[in-house]
């Protein structure tokens, strides 16, 4: 049996637990699915291959961790699935219905079900907006409810998120990069969505606040149900939540396993340096 991973200061016994608890979950149609993802940019000094022939699935319930180096195209992996760009080439299928490009009323609709959580939190939400009424933004064009409907249950996802209720009327620059980024997560999921991609949404925090932030992650896991795409360069941390880790390199996944596999038994140079950088 490989060894369970250990991280010190993140990875929670919560984390573990969520991760487990998805296991039975993996079954049947992916819920997620690329294939041949490809997508090249033009410049004024030719054209550059950002994502080159990626497959992958995620299935339902599951973590699926996507780790590389800045620049190894995991961003634009995201981007393509959330329909902040088009695909040059390859197809995207979720609940088993194929998105259409960004353009597309039938693919805004599918991808609904889908919330992203970026990096810098405090860069997603408006400065002139309270912390509840951008909260209630993920209802906002959704749902037919009341003001008042909308901000209880707002309301509601503080409390599971962990923030406090006298936060509701102050914005965003007021609260800490953790509370900031609580404040993302409930409005990613207060429109309940069946995939959340968390793209580097961990890296601007210190490693304690990161710790309260996974661990906050792997219970709405697994208390709503929730599947995600996780992106990062942290080996260690991706690895401490995910079920499914992939590795990419120059556009390309180069290596895709248990995480306890890819970590304690490497298969891929390049893995195997990153593991090393992580002093795992």
């Amino acid at each position: 049996m490989l060894r369970s991973i250990r991280i010190p200061g993140r990875c929670s016994r919560q984390c573990r637990n969520s991760r487990e608890q998805g296991e039975e979950h993996m079954e049947g149609t992916p819920l997620l699915e690329a294939k041949g993802l490809k997508k090249v940019f033009e410049g004024p000094n030719g054209r550059m291959t950002a994502v080159d022939g990626v497959h992958f699935q995620i299935n339902t319930g599951e973590c699926y961790g996507l780790i590389g180096e800045s620049g190894s195209g995991k961003s634009t992996v995201a981007h393509m699935i959330a329909g902040l760009l088009d695909a040059t080439e390859g197809e995207i299928a979720f609940d088993s219905k194929r998105l259409p490009g960004k353009a597309c009323r039938e693919g805004f609709r599918l991808r609904r079900q889908m919330q992203m959580i970026f990096q810098n939190p405090l860069s997603s939400f408006s400065p002139k907006m309270t912390l509840l009424y951008s909260i209630c933004e993920g209802l906002r064009y959704r749902f037919s409810l009341s003001r008042h409907d909308m901000e209880q249950r707002a309301y509601e996802m503080m409390d599971m998120v962990g923030l406090k209720r006298e936060y509701a009327r102050r914005y965003c620059g007021e609260l800490s990069g953790g509370e900031c980024q609580r404040a993302a997560i409930a409005r990613a999921v207060i429109s309940r969505p069946k995939l959340l991609i968390c793209d580097e949404s961990t890296s601007a925090l210190d490693v304690s606040v990161q710790a309260q932030i996974m661990g906050l992650l792997a219970r709405l896991k697994k208390e709503l149900g929730l599947s995600y795409l996780f992106i990062s360069h942290d080996i260690a941390l991706v690895g401490s939540i995910s079920d499914k880790l992939a590795v990419m390199k120059d556009g390309r996944i180069v290596e895709e396993g248990a995480p306890e596999r890819v970590i304690w038994n490497p298969g891929h140079p390049y893995t195997s340096s990153l593991v090393k950088s992580a002093n795992l």
